[in-house]
This record gives C-alpha cells, sequence and structure tokens, in this order.
C-alpha cells in the first residue's frame, strides 16, 4: 500500500493542511457515513489519503492519524497541548463521573498518581487468586452435568465471566445474582453511550425518549450495587477475603504529597470505571479471541498443549502466565486483529502542534483508529491472518506503537496489565476444561462498534469436554 507523504510541501503556494476528502455540506455526508459504519469509513480514508490526511466534520476541522510514528508525536510528544475530545468525556462522565478516565490536569495528574499502586504488574499479580476462583465458577457450569459437548453463547459466558471477575477483584465476595445484572446494565450503556457520541448535545435522561429509560435503569443498577459494597466495607459488615481486593486498596491509597486519601466520590467512579472499562474491553477480547482459537484448531491444540504442559492441570497462577508464550502470543494476536477499543481516540489541540511537519492549528481534531493501524500491511504483512507467530520470541520486531490496543503516551490505559493477566489467566482455564469449535454453518462474525468491539451476531461456538490434565 502506498501511502500519502506527510512532509510539507516547498512550493509556493502549498496548502496548509494534508489532503482529504471533499468539504461538501459542512462533512455532514462523512459524517453519516461515519455513523453507519466507522471502522469501514476510517479504513477508506488511510486506502484513499494515506497516513495523514485533514477533513472537516460539521463545525470541525479533524486530522486523521495513521502510522505509529504521527501516533506518537502526538500522545507521547505533544501530549502536554492536547486534551480529549469534550463530547467523548461528556458522554462518558454521565457514568464514570470525574474518574481517571475521564478528568484532566492537576486533578487526572494526582488521581492518576495515586491510583498508579494499584495497577502495577506486582500489584495485579495478587490479583490473580480472586480472579481464577470467579472464572472457574462460570466455566465449570457451561455443560450439562454428563454432557460432552455443547453449544454455548460465547457472548454471555465471558461477560458472565468477566463481570463475575471484576465483582471478585473489587469486592472479594460478589452477592449472588450481580454479575448477569451488572453485565446487562453495562450492555446498556454502552450502546447509549455510543449513539450520544453522535449526537451535538445529550438530552435529559429523566426525558420519555427511546433508550432512556433503559438507560436509568441500567445506571441504578450499577450505582446501587457499588454503593452497597462500599457501605458495607466501611460498616465493617461486608466479609473480609483471603487477598486483599481492589477496593481495599482504593481505601487504603494516599497521596505520596499531601497524604490525602481518594474522596469518598472518587472511590465510587473509580469502581464505575473498574465496571464499565474493565469489563467491557476484556469481554471484547476474550470474545474475539475464542472465535479465532475456535477457527484456527491448529493454533488452538498447540495453545492447549502448552497449557497441559505447563500446568499439569493446576489452577494458573500468575507466576504461570510467562511460561505460557504461545498462549500469550494468541492473545496479543487477536487484539490487534479485533482491538477491544478500536476508534475514538480523540484529542483536541489546545496551542499549535507540529505532527509529521505540518503545522495543526490550536482547536482542531486528532482522530486515532487503532484497528486501521493494526490491519496496515507495512506494519503487519498479511494483516488480514491470524498469525500469533509474529508475537514470538525471534519473530520480526513490531514498530513502536504499531501494536496499541491499551493506548500510548502518558494516558495510556492504567488497567492494562490486569486485562492481559485476566485474558491469560481465563484463556488458560478455558483451554483447559474444552475444545472449541465452529458449528456447522456458522458464518464469520461481523465486527461491531458499541465504544468497544461487539460482534453484530451473537457467536455461539462448540465447547467440548477435555479430559482433565494432570
Amino acid at each position: 500500500m502506498s501511502h500519502t507523504p506527510t512532509s510539507t510541501f516547498s512550493a509556493p503556494h502549498a496548502p496548509r493542511t494534508p489532503p482529504g476528502p471533499p468539504d461538501r455540506w459542512w462533512g455532514l455526508p462523512l459524517l453519516r457515513e461515519m455513523q453507519r459504519d466507522y471502522l469501514a469509513f476510517e479504513a477508506r480514508m488511510h486506502r484513499e489519503h494515506g497516513e495523514l490526511c485533514t477533513l472537516r466534520l460539521g463545525y470541525e476541522r479533524a486530522w486523521n492519524l495513521m502510522s505509529p510514528e504521527l501516533v506518537r508525536e502526538a500522545l507521547v510528544g505533544e501530549h502536554a497541548h492536547l486534551v480529549r475530545w469534550e463530547r467523548g468525556i461528556e458522554v462518558f462522565s454521565q457514568v464514570l463521573g470525574q474518574s481517571v478516565l475521564v478528568s484532566e490536569g492537576e486533578t487526572w495528574q494526582r488521581q492518576r498518581r495515586m491510583l498508579m499502586p494499584a495497577f502495577t504488574p506486582r500489584r495485579v499479580a495478587g490479583y490473580a487468586t480472586l480472579m481464577a476462583q470467579a472464572a472457574q465458577r462460570v466455566l465449570d457450569r457451561q455443560l450439562p452435568p454428563g454432557a460432552a459437548q455443547a453449544t454455548v453463547a460465547m457472548d454471555e459466558l465471558w461477560s458472565e465471566a468477566t463481570m463475575d471477575v471484576i465483582l471478585q477483584v473489587l469486592f472479594s465476595h460478589p452477592a449472588e445474582g450481580d454479575a448477569r445484572r451488572a453485565a446487562e446494565a453495562n450492555r446498556t450503556l454502552g450502546e447509549t453511550g455510543f449513539r450520544e457520541m453522535f449526537m451535538p448535545m445529550t438530552l435529559p435522561d429523566w426525558l420519555p425518549l427511546p433508550g432512556k429509560r433503559a438507560k436509568r435503569a441500567a445506571l441504578r443498577t450499577l450505582r446501587s450495587l457499588i454503593r452497597r459494597h462500599i457501605d458495607a466495607r466501611q460498616a465493617g459488615t461486608a466479609p473480609a477475603g483471603e487477598v486483599q481486593d481492589l477496593l481495599g486498596m482504593l481505601l487504603s491509597l494516599r497521596d505520596e504529597d499531601s497524604g490525602a486519601a481518594l474522596t469518598p466520590q472518587e472511590v465510587f467512579d473509580q469502581c464505575m470505571v473498574t465496571f464499565q472499562a474493565g469489563h467491557d474491553t476484556t469481554t471484547s477480547g476474550l470474545l474475539w479471541w475464542s472465535w479465532l482459537m475456535a477457527s484456527h484448531p491448529e493454533a488452538a491444540q498447540r495453545a492447549a498443549g502448552e497449557v497441559d504442559a505447563v500446568l499439569g492441570g493446576a489452577t494458573p497462577t500468575a507466576d504461570d502466565v510467562a511460561r505460557l508464550p504461545w498462549l500469550q502470543a494468541t492473545l496479543k494476536e487477536a487484539l490487534r486483529l479485533y482491538p477491544p477499543a478500536p476508534a475514538l481516540m480523540s484529542r483536541r489541540t489546545t496551542a499549535p502542534v507540529t505532527l509529521g511537519g505540518w503545522t495543526v492549528p490550536r482547536g482542531n481534531i486528532l482522530r486515532i483508529t487503532p484497528r486501521t493501524l493494526h490491519r496496515d500491511e507495512q506494519l503487519f504483512p498479511q494483516p488480514e491472518r491470524f498469525l500469533p507467530e509474529r508475537f514470538l520470541d525471534g519473530a520480526p520486531p513490531i514498530p513502536k506503537g504499531a501494536w496499541m490496543p491499551f493506548g500510548v503516551g502518558p494516558r495510556v490505559c492504567i488497567g492494562q496489565h490486569f486485562a492481559l493477566l485476566e485474558m491469560a489467566l481465563l484463556g488458560a482455564l478455558l483451554l483447559q476444561r474444552y475444545g472449541l469449535s465452529v458449528p456447522p454453518g456458522a458464518i464469520a462474525p461481523q465486527p461491531l462498534l458499541h465504544v468497544t468491539l461487539k460482534s453484530a451476531q451473537p457467536i455461539h461456538l462448540t465447547l467440548q469436554r477435555r479430559q482433565a490434565r494432570r
């Protein structure tokens, strides 16, 4: 694929911006195309205009950054002159409050500094026991007693399993039935949030409009669940877990500068972030991974053999994950092909910045689509193929910043180590118990963007019970 150069023209009447699609009708046709199929639209922009182009979207001037170098120039080199797209943050804040995912400036810096100790690789490894306990409960009940196999809705399996993990890691002892209710509430909020992204403003939730009643009910479900657990912990009536859970960590954190704790609202908002962002992204990643494994049986058999050889039937721990390189490679390749957060990484410039030799004026929007980068043949040869060996030791190096399922720069996802460990543990636990296959006549699922990457159709796979490997 050839790419449009991003260096500055030397002609006397050089354009002030890189080329892009025509500015017809204030970009309204482009906005309609984006709303119909955002990911296909971004792929077309990359194909037709290369690694840097500009486009008019209503009253906004947007710049599409489609190379790792440009992305790093922006998110690392110019991060001090960028804030996140206001409309996206407005939509997110209705659910997530002023959490680390939403806040800016000094508030964000303080929250990030305080929260980092709860999400370091060492601390995350301490959650592995809680993760495994929760996932085993869900996985063990997927087949009826005595059944050798069954066709299972993987969307529901992973949604329930990852929500059980979130509840277990946050609170140690989730209440019966919480996982299903919380997962359904999360799904509703994701769908309504994505629709509202394309609206110029959000109408009040109390209005009797389509979707508003479901959104109100979903918010009540999550907020009451979190408040119940926090109140029980602070009242001393919650059962104590054997391992310190995330809520205990959040309540014990202190600012290294001032010694202050997170405010009660910040603890509450961070729990909401863990529910919404942590659950959705891991569910999406495991859903597409399981589809890829079922449709690539040789890769799945190799991963199952590796799990058997390393674990011998034992419950995986954080230390075991490093000894499962092929399993990790399959997960990373799934995150390349189907990144859970494939788009909507938008920033606004607060001062002029220089990217690829071009000057981006203050107030313009920078748009980054990880899925488009992940499928660039210059970065990943045979980009449409599932090739986990890309991520094994000794493979040709991947350009820095080309693989970015968790973002880049100072605002890289604080929960990336949590997500990678959770996916590896749950993947290993699944492969210990079941073989995966695609049911006869099943068609390949089509990606659907709802903030995180969903499937347009439910993904059903056949699970075959395996003999215990000890």
